[in-house]
């Protein structure tokens, strides 16, 4: 058998902006490559230069999207070599593992010539992650608003204006997704639920008519953020000090520990202020994806 590769890129994401939980999410110019290469032997073997603390994670996500894919696709499975490289740092809320089951899924797709398509890749590793809120974006591309609908995802998505900048600080330490989600109460007020369903619905139009000027004073969660507080502690006077530098507003980043602010002008001025909160942190200046993954080969 001759050896087939693909390597697909994968944009990152951010997910929630603010009380969105679970929900919604956009595509950022930031990319992983997850190289996959068809091989004799069976199963999953990863070849990059993984942190040895995160080899179990990593082998775990990706058999498990590897399992998955050829269960849907009812095709006898064969064996892959994977590589991963890039720029999306891990548990930084940047949706680094949607980029490796996408990479995954996406890239088996081509190898076994099954032809899904993204709505099918989309549905995959939706399921893979629990949640479509950096799946849906790393898929489409854009600003998406997704959620289950009976058995499949159903996402609705925006391009977003060149003219917004995500101005993304990145903590030293990150923060576990499952960390995350145990702070989050079981059960909430009525007060705060009604407020967090007026702010998704404020942030999903603003984005669907690209009137984001109105974006202004929404991003206020009372979902998960102040639960989440604790394990990125200078998350609140980061956003504060953006603001003050000319954002519309910020934002943890998925489960964090990143954390972005949206601006339209003065990027640079907001990233100056945001690190100064957190001079050990990195910062970086993103634009928005509006094309979801891609295929090279």
């Amino acid at each position: 058998m001759k050896s087939q590769t693909v390597d697909v890129v994968i944009p990152a994401s951010t997910s929630n902006l603010g009380s969105g939980f679970d929900t919604l999410g956009i595509a950022l110019r930031l990319y992983n490559t997850v190289r996959i290469t068809q091989k004799k032997a069976k199963g999953v073997n990863l070849i990059s230069p993984v942190a040895e603390a995160e080899w179990p994670r990593v082998t775990r996500m990706l058999y498990e999207a590897y399992r998955s894919f050829f269960a849907k696709a009812r095709k006898a499975s064969f064996g892959v070599d994977v590589e991963i490289s890039g720029a999306i740092p891990a548990e930084r809320g940047l949706g680094a593992s949607a980029t490796l089951r996408l990479g995954m899924v996406a890239g088996l797709n081509v190898l076994a010539k099954k032809r899904f398509d993204r709505q099918m890749v989309l549905d995959l590793v939706a399921e893979l992650e629990g949640h479509p809120d950096n799946a849906a974006p790393a898929v489409f591309g854009g600003f998406s608003a997704s959620g289950k609908v009976k058995e499949s995802i159903r996402c609705i998505r925006h391009e977003v204006s060149s003219r917004a900048s995500f101005v993304t600080l990145i903590p030293r330490t990150g923060v576990s997704t499952d960390s995350a989600r145990e702070l989050v109460p079981h059960s909430f007020n009525k007060l705060d639920v009604i407020h967090g369903l007026n702010r998704s619905a404020l942030i999903a139009a603003a984005f669907s008519n690209e009137n984001l000027e109105q974006l202004r004073g929404v991003f206020d969660d009372r979902i998960h953020q102040p639960h989440r507080e604790p394990l990125v502690p200078q998350l609140s006077k980061v956003i504060q000090a953006g603001e003050r530098a000319g954002a519309i507003g910020g934002w943890l980043s998925g489960a964090g520990s990143g954390i972005i602010c949206l601006t339209l002008q003065k990027a640079e001025a907001v990233a100056k202020a945001m690190q100064r909160q957190l001079p050990d942190s990195e910062v970086m200046i993103l634009k928005a994806d509006n094309d979801g993954f891609t295929i090279k080969q």
